[in-house]
Formats: C-alpha cells, sequence, structure tokens
C-alpha cells in the first residue's frame, strides 16, 4: 500500500508567531518546493499537492515553482497528486459566468501542473453553494429536483469542459465524496468515466448522505483511483452532519482501519492513500495502520509513504 499525505499543512503556510505585519514578505518568500522537501525529510515519498496555494499564493504554481518540483520529484523518487482548488470554485453552480470562471480557474491548475506527470487529480464536482443547498430546509420533494437538475447537470457540463480542453483522461480525474449525496456523485463518474476518490472522513460523518463508509467503498471500488483517509465519528443512518468532527487521526474516531486495509487488499487497490492530517498526526496514524497491516499480513510494511 502506498500512503502520502497533503502538502497543505497551515502550520508551514501560516507559522505559529507571525505577526501581520509580516504576513506579506512570508507569502511573497513562500517556497513551495521547500515545503515538499520537509516531507520527503519526514519520511513521505507520495505528497498531494493543493491547488487552493493559488488563492492567496499564485507564485507556488508559476514556472519556476514547477520546475523546482519537478527537479525535487525527480532527486527524492517523489510521485505527486493534486487536488484541483475548492476555494471559491463553484463548478456546479447554475450561475454560468461563475461556472465558466470556476472551470477556467481548474483547467489553469491542471495546465500549470501537467510537467509534474500527477498520478491523479482530484476534485470537488461540487462546491460550497450546492452543499448550502443539500443542508437547506426544503420540501423533501424539492431537494432532489434541486440537486439533481439544477447541481449535480451544471457539474456534468463543467465536468465535460473540462475534459475537452484539457484531454486528461477521465479516469485520472478522481471526483471525492463530499458534501453533495452519494449517489448523485457515482452517477457522474459512471455517466463520464471518471474515478472516485473516497474520502473516508466525509463519508463517516456524514458528508455524502446517509451512506455507510464500507457501502460506498464497495460501489467505489471499480472507480477507485484515490483514498483520502482520516478518522471522524460516524453520524449513523440518519440525515445529519458532523461539521468540524472530521479530519482526525486514525484511531479517534469509528473508522474500522483493520476492515478498511484488509478490503483494500483483498481488492488489489494500489492507488494513492492520502493522509489528509498534519505531519505528526499521520505519523502516529501510520503506526495505527502498521499494527493493522502486521494483524493482516504478518508484517507492517508499508510500500511508499
Amino acid at each position: 500500500m502506498r500512503f502520502g499525505i497533503m502538502a497543505m499543512q497551515i502550520g508551514n503556510l501560516i507559522p505559529p508567531g507571525l505577526r501581520p505585519q509580516d504576513a506579506a514578505a512570508h507569502i511573497a518568500r513562500f517556497d513551495h518546493a521547500g515545503l515538499v522537501q520537509e516531507l520527503a525529510d519526514h519520511g513521505f515519498a507520495l505528497i498531494e499537492l493543493g491547488g487552493d496555494l493559488v488563492l492567496f499564493m499564485p507564485h507556488t504554481f508559476s514556472p519556476p515553482a514547477i520546475e523546482r518540483l519537478a527537479a525535487l520529484k525527480e532527486a527524492r523518487g517523489l510521485t505527486y497528486t493534486v487536488h484541483l482548488p475548492l476555494w471559491s470554485v463553484e463548478p456546479s453552480t447554475p450561475l454560468t459566468p461563475v461556472r465558466q470562471g470556476s472551470v477556467r480557474a481548474l483547467i489553469e491548475c491542471i495546465e500549470a501542473t501537467r510537467p509534474l506527470e500527477p498520478e491523479v487529480y482530484v476534485l470537488h464536482a461540487t462546491g460550497a453553494l450546492a452543499a448550502e443547498f443539500y443542508r437547506m430546509r426544503l420540501p423533501e420533494t424539492a431537494r432532489p429536483l434541486i440537486l439533481r437538475y439544477y447541481f449535480q447537470n451544471c457539474a456534468r457540463e463543467s465536468l465535460k469542459i473540462l475534459l475537452a480542453e484539457t484531454g486528461i483522461p477521465g479516469r485520472r480525474l478522481a471526483i471525492e465524496t463530499v458534501e453533495f449525496p452519494f449517489d448523485l456523485t457515482l452517477e457522474l463518474a459512471e455517466e463520464l468515466d471518471l474515478s472516485i476518490c473516497l474520502d473516508t472522513g466525509h463519508v463517516l460523518v456524514g458528508f455524502s448522505g446517509p451512506v455507510e463508509l464500507f457501502d460506498a467503498l464497495e460501489q467505489s471500488l471499480g472507480r477507485l483511483a484515490e483514498v483520502h483517509l482520516h478518522d471522524g465519528p460516524w453520524q449513523g443512518p440518519e440525515r445529519r452532519i458532523g461539521y468540524g468532527q472530521d479530519h482526525q487521526p486514525l484511531g479517534s474516531g469509528d473508522l474500522d482501519v483493520g476492515r478498511l486495509l484488509g478490503r483494500l487488499t483483498a481488492a488489489g487497490f494500489a492507488g494513492p492513500i492520502i493522509l489528509e492530517l498534519t505531519v505528526e498526526e499521520a505519523l502516529a496514524s501510520l503506526e495505527v495502520v502498521r499494527q493493522q497491516l502486521d494483524k493482516l499480513t504478518g508484517h507492517g510494511t508499508i510500500a511508499q509513504y
């Protein structure tokens, strides 16, 4: 199994104790490759780059920065995945100008990172507006109508444009289980022949509706390209959402880590498993993984992290 970590480490992006008057200088000198090198020094050879860095630090995906990331990849034997931007991006909004701008932002991120040959591009096919309507108090007859015939349809059109303009294979684009019904997300993947990124914490805390994690896993296996691994409390079959309760270290929530690893092993899953945690939490979680792998296989060896 191949375990990695997200590069969006808040402690590196905004160091503790940073004075407001020093923020502009810190942003200007922020070194994307330097951050990745620090993660590699911790032993991580699989790193998910965060496209949202361009929101505040546009130089992090400039050609010189990409060249440094490519050189580091070669020197350290790294593998990259890219989480496409989600902050301010609304690929499923019915408001056409906003949707078009969102697709353009996603395409620009793909084109900028193309030289890095990312293994997978992860995308939130629906954004914050779709999530707002998903949790809004609506008549139950109206909710599926709005989510399917407005947000899912608009997401479909955005995905088609993105694939056509970038030319990337559909299976290299993994749409994530976010705050949107799981069945509608899976429908998009099946219709457009995309991959799925199963986010364990999101499903556990109810973001994707009243679907149980291992049911979602079984339905995703044929298209599973990446797993976002973190813990959280299972919210039960009721339609509840545990905001702020995901992104916990393994062992601190209700995720059955042994069962998950066992099912992925049995399915022959070889894709990236990204720990969406801090470095300290990720390293502690890898110890939980090793213990479970030892029970499953007799050794706790992790192929890549």
